[in-house]
């Protein structure tokens, strides 16, 4: 068991594939690896918290046993993206003799798609001139941002967004563990803010386990600087409704109550406007607000101006009809 001052998403990250929730399929795979003792380069894409460093970890534990230092390298290629890192570490590692049984050794580059253009080329050289003992695991939120030379090297496997049943299974597990006191109402709410995403999740329920045992929906809600669904519709509602102060009001409470950014704000009147009871022509407005002003703020505008401004736009669009 891990020492109890580590964060959660260590204490509780599987140490073999067989813990791993979720991702059955590319699971089953990696088991196949293991027990071959041999293997492709893989590119594992995925969004944020799906399980592509993990499942790369819990295969190499698997594989390696107690000879992990010598035959497995991490490393965040978002940290160093340049060639000199290729160059360097992952060059260097690449020559050395495994000391593990498996003769393979295993350089697992975290954030692949950050990486340059002239790294990603040295890398697709590096991969060839060692492919005899050395096998590269590249993680990547956009394996598009892979050049082509590397993804034709490599077996992709292409990570799904976990089910809800998935993440209950994973809140049930550390609750359990850790002695926690949680309502299905705040379990509810750990689904909605976590977005699939379980390092989210687990550092969201780790935030609120240091307020106390029990952990209820406001809990939830306050540390992860959400809104309820009910307080974006609220707002979303007044605009269409043709109230734009009533909506501006509802936007200051978002704002300051729960000190939630623009794109925060945004991304959740994106999810919550496909359930609003509105006419579909409204939906495709509102959208399409959405995405212009989401636009604008990473761009650099003002985003209290992009907010309100979307907001009449919608209530202006209403006193119209």
């Amino acid at each position: 068991m891990p020492e109890p001052d580590l964060p959660w998403t260590e204490k509780y990250r599987p140490k073999s594939l067989d813990e791993v929730i979720g991702q059955k399929a590319i699971v089953e795979r990696l088991q196949s690896f293991v027990k071959k003792g041999n293997f492709p380069n893989m590119i594992f894409a995925g969004t944020a918290g799906v399980g592509k460093t993990t499942c790369a970890m819990a295969m190499a534990r698997d594989l390696y046993k107690d000879d992990l230092a010598g035959a497995f390298k991490e490393l965040n290629a978002s940290d160093s993206r340049g060639i000199d890192v290729v160059r360097g570490e992952v060059k260097e590692f690449a020559k050395t003799i495994s000391l593990a049984k498996v003769p393979i050794k295993i350089i697992f580059l975290d954030e692949a798609d950050s990486l340059t253009s002239d790294a990603q080329h040295a890398l697709r050289r590096t991969m060839e001139n060692f492919s005899s003992e050395t096998r590269f695991i590249l993680s990547a939120n956009y394996a598009s941002k892979i050049i082509d030379p590397i993804q034709s090297r490599c077996v992709v496997f292409r990570f799904k967004s976990l089910t809800e049943e998935d993440i209950r299974k994973d809140i049930d597990r550390i609750v359990k563990a850790e002695g926690l006191d949680i309502d299905e109402k705040a379990v509810d709410a750990l689904i909605y803010v976590s977005d699939g995403d379980l390092r989210k999740l687990t550092n969201t329920l780790q935030s609120c386990a240091l307020h106390g045992r029990k952990i209820t929906e406001a809990h939830v809600y306050d540390i992860a600087s959400r809104a309820r669904p009910k307080e974006i519709v609220a707002m979303l509602k007044s605009a269409v409704e043709g109230d734009f102060l009533g909506a501006r009001k509802e936007l200051d409470n978002l704002i300051l109550r729960h000190g939630m950014s623009a794109e925060d704000i945004l991304t959740q009147c994106y999810k919550e406007v496909q359930g609003m009871n509105v006419d579909e022509k409204t939906k495709l407005r509102i959208v399409c607000d959405i995405g212009e002003q989401n636009f604008r703020i990473v761009e650099g505008a003002n985003e209290r101006i992009q907010l309100e401004a979307m907001l009449a736009h919608i209530a202006l669009l209403a006193k119209e009809k």
